[in-house]
Order: C-alpha cells, then sequence, then structure tokens
C-alpha cells in the first residue's frame, strides 16, 4: 500500500455495524510512501498516525482510484464447553472445533478442566462451574497455541516459541 499527502484513507469498522471512518493523509513517514501515515479524521478532525491494515482503503486524490489491500480471510471456529458436576466436583470439557483452514483442517482439539469445592464450603454450583471452565479454556488456550508451534516449525523447519 502506498499514499501520498492529500490522498483519503478509509477503514472500515472491526465490528459489525459500525461506522466506516475515513480521513486525509496530511503526512508520510517515509519518503517511498509505505506506512505509516499521519491522517486528520473527518469525523473529529484529530489526527493520528496510522498503520493501514487489510480493512483500510487508499483513494488517491488524483485520480480517484481505489488500491484495495488483499481480500480479508474470515472463518468461523466455534468452542464446546460441557460441564458435569457430581458430589462437590466440576469436570468441564473445551473442545475447539476449527473450521477449514487454507493449508489443511486444524480439526478439533479438547482440554479438560477440574474444581473441588472444599468439604467445608456452602455448595454453589456455579462456582465450580467457572473454575472448571476457566481452567479447561487456559489449557484449550495452550493447547492452540503449542499447535501454531508446531505448524510454525514444521513450515520453516526452525523450533518456534510463540508467546502467549
Amino acid at each position: 500500500m502506498r499514499a501520498t499527502v492529500g490522498d483519503r484513507i478509509v477503514v472500515a469498522s472491526g465490528v459489525v455495524g459500525g461506522a466506516v471512518r475515513d480521513g486525509v493523509v496530511v503526512a508520510c513517514e517515509r519518503e517511498d510512501g509505505s506506512p505509516p501515515y499521519r491522517v486528520r479524521w473527518s469525523d473529529t478532525g484529530e489526527e493520528t498516525l496510522v498503520f493501514p491494515g487489510a480493512d483500510t482503503l487508499v483513494r488517491h486524490g488524483d485520480d480517484d482510484q481505489v488500491v484495495e489491500p488483499t481480500p480479508a480471510r474470515s472463518v468461523t471456529w466455534q468452542v464446546q464447553l460441557t460441564l458435569l458436576e457430581a458430589a462437590g466436583s466440576t469436570t468441564a470439557e473445551a473442545t475447539l472445533v476449527a473450521g477449514p483452514a487454507e493449508h489443511g483442517d486444524v480439526g478439533a482439539i479438547r482440554a479438560v478442566g477440574h474444581a473441588r469445592k472444599d468439604p467445608g464450603d456452602v455448595e454453589v454450583p456455579v462456582i465450580g462451574d467457572e473454575v472448571a471452565a476457566g481452567r479447561a479454556l487456559r489449557r484449550l488456550a495452550d493447547a492452540l497455541l503449542g499447535q501454531a508451534e508446531q505448524d510454525i516449525s514444521a513450515r520453516t523447519g526452525h523450533a518456534a516459541h510463540v508467546h502467549p
């Protein structure tokens, strides 16, 4: 993406139904026109430094040509959480069902978390649910990051570490 002073920047909202913002490039930080850009937003008059993402368009001032970024990629992953509570103990199973990816299918990743109430505490099932679910989801996140490390290592041929 390249821009010059006077070009318009249009940024789509990151949420469904959110506002689209536009502004004018008032300064380019690099001589070659590559990002970042200083933009004056039309809705607030505020100037900010912009590092355009996949949701950003540049409208050139001289020919009204639109330069579009690489199309956004959209997939849906679902997490299913199953809870079983019995005799003051709760077990949660979190399963990530990942949609098909560009280079294969992530498939399903599963993790389990447990919670057990102290014998002297009053039984409040929702607390056991929260603790067991939180532990299962944390383990699921760790497993997903571990899978990403393996995938990066396989593609690059070097050991990878993804910071949580």
